[in-house]
């Protein structure tokens, strides 16, 4: 779609456009107009900014027509309203959450956004769009910690390089543990400002030697010492004395998703729409504790339903959370792909019957996985 011109090409292109056009867009009901008006009302606004916040009729304004409006205009809307400091907040996070090319700037710049807001993308939206979070100038600690918290190599990566994050003296730590895998971090890592000597030492340990020599120029490295116990912990690798270790140690994934899920949800950001991210990311464990979490549920009660031989527990404890009945089948799907194909399909789709309220469903969920079958008509 192209934009026609907003003003009359006589008028000076950085010019606000007068009331009687405004007025005489609002009386115009077609699509076009709408998106006109919509634009005016920002360029009026950024030539004479608002005084503290917006009335809530004209927030709700600018939200209406922002929802009617084509992705060109919204894109358009999203990079005028980056850097405004009048922008509606309610605008800023639906924006917010658009699809990445017009989020992108408001996720990097809007002064509207706050930890909260910043929280609830790092949770329900793309990895694209986390990447643009940690990207963000200046982002907090408690923002920092999340991102670190849910370890996706490329979001932790674009935090390693943003100079300007607050991360902690635990953050830094935990992000040198995690280059321990991700290889890509460590070159970030020894030239971050936060690096400190006993950690450089501990990154020292699995870095090529280019880095190496990079943190020996930086800190006071034992390079003689440190290179031989580099080739003692390389070669009790390569001929261990004890046992073969399992190569993946889900005994620290499954702990390390359990103790996600606590900070979320004491945050208050633990939200049904991390259940659905964590199945499309692949990730079974998150999502068995962020169920367990949500709806009260022991994990044990939840690693259950999700063996049983019919999805039925495992669609009641997804309705005692708020997962729509609509989204069921396609997450059943999905999650018999990561689970060996359970939960079974014997039985009937108990979702077709109808609508369930959460607190019945929470009450089925826990008679049919306690197995007293004989109280579950009562309960539904």
């Amino acid at each position: 779609m192209v934009l026609v011109q907003l003003v009359p090409a006589s008028r000076s292109a950085g010019a606000a456009p007068r009331p009687s056009d405004l007025l005489a867009l609002a009386h115009n009901r077609s699509t076009e107009a709408r998106e006109r008006l919509l634009l005016g009302v920002v360029a009026l606004c950024d030539a004479c900014p608002p005084a503290g916040e917006l009335s809530p009729v004209l927030s709700e304004i600018f939200l209406t027509l922002a929802r009617q409006a084509e992705r060109e205009v919204r894109k358009v809307l999203s990079e005028k309203l980056a850097h405004a400091e009048w922008a509606p907040a309610a605008l800023v996070n639906v924006l917010a959450l658009d699809e990445i090319e017009i989020a992108r700037p408001i996720l990097e710049s809007s002064p509207i956004l706050q930890d909260e807001d910043l929280l609830r993308v790092l949770i329900e939206a793309s990895l694209e769009h986390q990447i643009a979070v940690a990207r963000r100038p200046r982002i907090s600690g408690r923002v920092a910690d999340a991102v670190i918290d849910q370890a996706e190599p490329a979001v932790l990566m674009a935090l390693t390089t943003n100079r300007t994050a607050e991360i902690s003296a635990e953050g830094v730590r935990r992000l040198v543990e995690h280059s321990r895998r991700i290889a890509a971090l460590r070159g970030p890592l020894t030239r971050h400002p936060l690096l400190t000597e006993a950690l450089a030492e501990q990154l020292y340990q699995w870095v090529g030697t280019a880095l190496r020599q990079s943190i020996a120029a930086r800190f006071s490295v034992d390079e003689q010492a440190l290179g031989a116990a580099v080739h003692d912990a390389v070669d009790g690798v390569m001929r261990p004395t004890g046992p073969e270790p399992d190569p993946v140690d889900q005994g620290d994934r499954d702990e390390m998703e359990r103790r996600l899920i606590d900070k979320l949800q004491s945050a208050g950001q633990l939200r049904a729409g991390l259940l659905i991210r964590a199945v499309r990311e692949k990730r079974l464990s998150l999502f068995a504790h962020g169920l367990s979490a949500l709806g009260g549920f022991s994990v044990g009660q939840v690693r259950a339903a999700l063996s049983a031989p019919t999805p039925e527990a495992l669609y009641y404890a997804c309705a005692a959370v708020g997962i729509d009945r609509a989204v069921f089948p396609t997450l059943l799907v999905e999650l018999r792909k990561l689970n060996h194909s359970l939960p079974g399909d014997r039985g009937e789709p108990v979702w077709l019957r109808g609508a369930l309220s959460q607190s019945s469903a929470a009450r089925a969920f826990k008679v049919l996985i306690g197995g007293d079958t004989s109280e579950l008509q009562a309960a539904v």
